[in-house]
């Protein structure tokens, strides 16, 4: 453990010792009720812990509500349109967990007989399921002891040890993988792993922890060495890029034209109004001289309106996006593949990304031309 903290073996082994026991102690005083807290179906667990990934527990309660209500098992899950499932996700986000969801409750329907693997590799197997998520399922479900490691517990370990190995590297997940496995308190393995997160999420947060009542400030080396705000520690810092589109609206009398994104690219399974991409946003006459909006539509078409700007930041990526509402005379006669002909009405019931559910709530914020 050298690579770890730069204390002698006993000291060390006396820290992890008062870290296990003061943070079950902090955790049976500070228990935060939850749905899905002491949950034994191995299902729900590992359905709350899909939902809560990259999203905030205030946001993941209802649809965990929704979820459960709708799909009560997961052969329920299984036997549901994707459509469906991702409607029902709608405004989550990152949707690729909800396509994962609904693979994974297929193959346990398909290949484990309806019944969800219990045994830590088997669930490590199966697919949207990382090693922190196995771990999670595995010790909540199961009583099994195996060490949850998220950004909470990232943050408190390398905080209370010190440790200034950057956590977004390989040596970093390694030191930190075999020190939250000593810490584990085996014999409570499910208690532990919620006690740790919930003191990330509560206690020892990212900026301004209240350190003058946390139970363990007495022995943190972070708080010692004054490191809070330098800990924990990333080597690599997020490249992000800006992306514009340009939605059209077509429509004729109460019809519109939407599309489903099969693309490996974002929102996959989403539908959309056909799309144009651009390195900019464009103006009325840029968009109306561009050669793919000539190929699509015929000079007789107008842009009725243009919205104002909408964007959503996602996490590699921003989206800046224009809604341009066109009038067409006749129907399209040869539209291009996967391009769905529906009514306005029917727009409520298909999924689609959070940028354009902005656009569809909000008719009040128009250009004038």
């Amino acid at each position: 453990m050298t690579s770890v903290v730069p204390f002698f073996f006993g000291y060390f082994w006396k820290m992890t010792n008062i870290f296990t026991k003061k943070l079950l102690a902090w955790f049976k005083k500070n228990h935060r009720p939850m749905p899905w807290k002491g949950e034994k179906n191995p299902y729900l667990v590992w359905l709350s812990e899909i939902i809560l990934q990259q999203t905030r527990v205030a946001q993941g309660l209802p649809y965990f509500e929704k979820f459960k209500a709708a799909y009560p098992t997961i052969t329920h899950l299984a036997n549901a349109p994707e459509d469906e499932v991702l409607k029902l996700w709608e405004g989550l986000g990152y949707y690729s967990r909800a396509r994962n969801l609904h693979f994974t409750a297929k193959d346990i329907r398909d290949n484990y007989a309806g019944v969800f693997p219990t045994q830590y590799e088997d669930i490590l197997k199966l697919k949207g399921v990382g090693t922190y998520t196995a771990a999670a399922i595995a010790s909540f479900a199961y009583d099994l002891p195996y060490a949850v490691l998220d950004g909470n517990v990232f943050r408190v370990l390398s905080r209370y040890f010190g440790i200034k190995e950057p956590i977004d590297t390989t040596t970093g997940k390694k030191v930190f993988t075999k020190l939250s496995q000593e810490l584990l308190a085996k014999k409570r393995p499910a208690d532990h792993n919620q006690a740790i997160m919930d003191f990330g999420a509560t206690q020892c947060v990212p900026a301004n922890p209240n350190c003058k009542v946390c139970p363990l400030v007495k022995t943190c080396v972070a708080h010692k060495d004054d490191l809070i705000r330098q800990l924990p520690i990333k080597s690599k810092k997020m490249k992000k890029r800006s992306r514009f589109f340009h939605y059209l609206i077509i429509n004729h009398e109460n019809q519109v034209w939407i599309r489903k994104r099969v693309e490996k690219d974002i929102w996959q399974g989403l539908y959309e109004f056909p799309l144009l991409e651009t390195d900019k946003l464009l103006d009325r006459k840029q968009l109306e001289r561009n050669a793919d909006y000539q190929q699509l539509l015929s000079p007789a078409s107008m842009i009725n309106r243009i919205s104002a700007p909408f964007s959503q930041q996602l996490t590699h990526q921003k989206i800046n996006a224009l809604f341009f509402e066109i009038n067409i005379e006749k129907p399209l006669k040869n539209p291009p593949e996967g391009w769905i002909n529906i009514s306005r009405e029917a727009l409520e019931i298909y999924a689609f990304p959070r940028v354009i559910d902005l656009y569809l709530q909000d008719k009040s914020l128009y250009l004038n031309f």
